[in-house]
């Protein structure tokens, strides 16, 4: 199957070049979300919550972070303990570029990290041994930030994206499960969950945004409710060993 794709790839290239280059003009028409891309809500005890990411984590789609990924998870997560939280995206970036980034903002500890990246990596053709590579060494690098629980957002139903024209639908589609399909497998480590947005019609134009290829604020929504009940599952089992890692250290320094 994948020869016949390279096949196709051959054979279609001038059109899916030209086509290409209206989606993405076409794509990057919308802004990123306006508003605060890090701070502290909630009372109790807090857990450093650190969301990195393309242009669906950077909110593309709505017009406040408030309605995007960030706040509508903060909100959520906020109801029963306090969270740190961090945001850095940005529309376009593929994962050489986060982990080129990364470090110039990010918090100096990391609890829980949200990742939302792939889609920029698939349309600019990034190599799938290569970009597994990437992905493994982010997902270290967040380890190194002391990350105990990571989610890895599966990348969208490309094949089922209304701006997409044939045969550029059919081309990224097909990538992009074999990409998201990687990120299955990088979760059986018992620190990393994959989590798929639960949409339930992508023929509802109410859950995409104007430009058919980001999120509207109900599909942020339906992604917040799920990464939220994943992240108080994953809190409420192994709440000690959140917190008894920075006790011991806290007894030790006296």
């Amino acid at each position: 199957m994948i020869l016949l794709d390279l096949i196709a790839r051959v054979v279609l290239f001038p059109i899916l070049v030209v086509q290409a280059l209206n989606v993405r003009h076409v794509a990057r028409q919308l802004p990123e979300a306006a508003g605060p891309r890090r701070g502290r809500v909630g009372s109790g005890d807090a857990f450093s919550l650190f969301i990195l990411g393309d242009s669906s984590a950077a909110g593309v789609g709505v017009k406040t972070q408030e309605s995007a990924l960030s706040g509508q998870l903060v909100r959520r997560l906020a109801a029963s303990r306090a969270v740190d939280w961090h945001l850095n995206a940005r529309t376009g970036r593929t994962t050489r570029q986060m982990l080129e980034e990364m470090d110039e903002d990010a918090p100096a500890r990391v609890d829980i990290a949200v990742i939302a990246l792939g889609v920029n990596d698939v349309t600019r053709g990034v190599p799938l041994p290569i970009w597994r590579r990437r992905q493994v060494r982010l997902i270290e690098r967040l380890r190194a930030r002391g990350a105990q629980f990571i989610i890895l957002t599966a990348l969208p139903p490309v094949h089922l994206f209304p701006l997409l024209p044939q045969p550029l639908r059919w081309v990224l589609g097909r990538q992009a499960r074999r990409f998201d399909q990687t990120l299955v497998g990088l979760a059986t480590a018992p620190d990393v969950v994959h989590l798929t947005i639960p949409i339930p019609d992508m023929s509802d134009r109410s859950l995409m945004a104007e430009d058919g290829f980001h999120p509207a604020a109900p599909t942020y929504a339906l992604w917040a409710e799920a990464a939220a009940k994943i992240i108080e599952q994953r809190l409420y089992r192994s709440t000690a060993c959140f917190f008894n890692v920075s006790k011991s250290q806290t007894s030790s320094a006296r």
